[in-house]
């Protein structure tokens, strides 16, 4: 599948034309919101075999190869070339199919109080071809080792008929809040311990969880080692009923990073203790911080590169958002949150603001400038085909298990093209 970043004075007639598909294909692939008024700078996935590539200058049959992870020889077989002649700029070069590799992907998935909505599900019907796992959020331990369970009736039928597992999402948190007073008894506590995976093991048993998922978060760092050894008892039990464990582990650089997000989770331990662990490789832009790229490529991969120092790639799953954010600006400490939006809709508003999109070449994310209707001034960070498309080759790259997604719900239909053309989704 191609990439094309739309430009000034583009159709969608005009962009199928170039690539020998139809506007309606590449409307529909891409759930267009608007086929008739493109915006500028957004990205577009264009559903063919393989990929196009436009000679640059300075570029050879053997530069362009090693870039896609083929050979000079097969660029000119497959262009009709000869090895020895210089490319001419500007000629477009296909570009063969990518080696799928295969990965698991999960996706995380909250319904509101109300339950499910229709649109929620719908989104997971989207998704539930392309992953490995379905994750409902979540499964909120208490004090007496009994667990508050969210309803996940509405998507068992979706996780069936797609051959998708359910991972049991469980955490520490107590009124929307993580509490470290909560994981403190949960860790220390034999007698609530045991009640707490007796009751662990009965809805797993009874809902058909595969695997079972610990998200314990900002627990004191006197209880890092408590964790390491619940998660040795909980490995040891679940095992035995044939289910693997897994956790969500604070983004670190180093074992030694300080703060109350990141001590108490030991990378080396969780390494050789769980099945796998998802790193939680997002959230630099988050709701109430400045504004910046929710998931720049930079800090993704010092984080990711430290993570595989410490335990085998095959147990490291990369997190990713499926989200921007919408500041008001200027940003103050103290202001309103951003305001989380999907894709599609950071793409409607360029369109309604005649806002281009423009991309930040260091963090490998796209980003919008515009101006409300009261005259207030906006930053959108959010994620599109190119941004995704370079973790996909950091995934590739590091050899890792596969990608978890935080949170179905908000549409990214290229996403999906996209990890359908790179990736065979692992199914259980």
């Amino acid at each position: 599948m191609q990439i094309y970043v739309v430009q000034s004075g583009d159709t969608i007639f005009q962009i199928a034309r170039r690539f020998g598909t139809t506007a309606e294909t590449i409307t529909q692939a891409n759930q267009l919101p608007n086929p008739n008024r493109l915006v500028v700078g957004q990205a577009i996935v264009i559903p063919i075999p393989g990929r196009i590539h436009v000679v640059s200058p300075g570029e050879s049959l053997w530069t362009i190869a090693r870039q896609y992870g083929t050979t000079a020889q097969e660029l000119a077989r497959l262009n009709g070339l000869s090895p020895s002649v210089p490319l001419q700029v500007g000629r477009q070069l296909r570009i063969p199919a990518p080696v799928k590799t295969r990965a698991e992907f999960t996706g995380y998935i909250q319904p509101a109080a109300t339950g499910y909505s229709e649109n929620l599900l719908n989104s997971a019907r989207e998704a539930a071809p392309h992953l490995t796992y379905f994750a409902p959020v979540s499964y909120n331990a208490r004090r007496d080792g009994s667990l508050e369970e969210p309803a996940i009736a509405p998507l068992q039928p979706i996780a069936e008929q797609n051959g998708v597992a359910l991972m049991m999402d469980i955490t520490n948190q107590e009124n929307t809040q993580f509490s470290d007073e909560l994981g403190r008894i949960l860790l220390n506590d034999e007698a609530v311990q045991q009640t707490f995976l007796d009751n662990i093991s009965r809805i797993a048993r009874e809902s058909n969880f595969s695997d079972i998922h610990f998200d314990f978060e900002y627990l004191r760092p006197e209880d890092r080692e408590a964790y390491n050894r619940f998660l040795r008892r909980a490995k040891e039990r679940f095992s035995r009923e044939g289910r693997t464990i897994s956790t969500a582990l604070a983004p670190k650089t180093s074992a030694t990073q300080q703060g109350r997000w990141y001590e108490a989770h030991d990378y080396r331990a969780h390494g050789e203790i769980v099945d796998f662990s998802i790193i939680m490789t997002y959230e630099w832009g988050y709701s109430y911080g400045p504004p910046m790229a929710v998931s720049p490529i930079g800090p993704v991969r010092d984080v990711l590169t430290y993570a595989v120092s410490e335990m085998p790639a095959s147990k490291v799953v990369m997190g990713q958002n499926l989200y921007g954010y919408d500041w008001t600006l200027p940003y103050r400490p103290g202001n309103p949150a951003a305001r989380a939006i999907s894709p599609q809709e950071a793409i409607r508003l360029a369109d309604r603001y005649n806002a281009s999109i423009r991309y930040d070449r260091a963090a490998q994310a796209p980003y919008i400038d515009y101006t409300d209707e009261n005259g207030r001034l906006h930053k959108v960070w959010f994620e599109d085909a190119r941004s995704i498309d370079v973790k996909f080759v950091l995934l590739k790259e590091l050899n890792l298990r596969g990608m978890a997604y935080w949170r179905i719900g908000m549409s990214f239909p290229q996403n999906w093209l996209l990890l359908s053309d790179r990736f065979t989704v692992v199914k259980k």
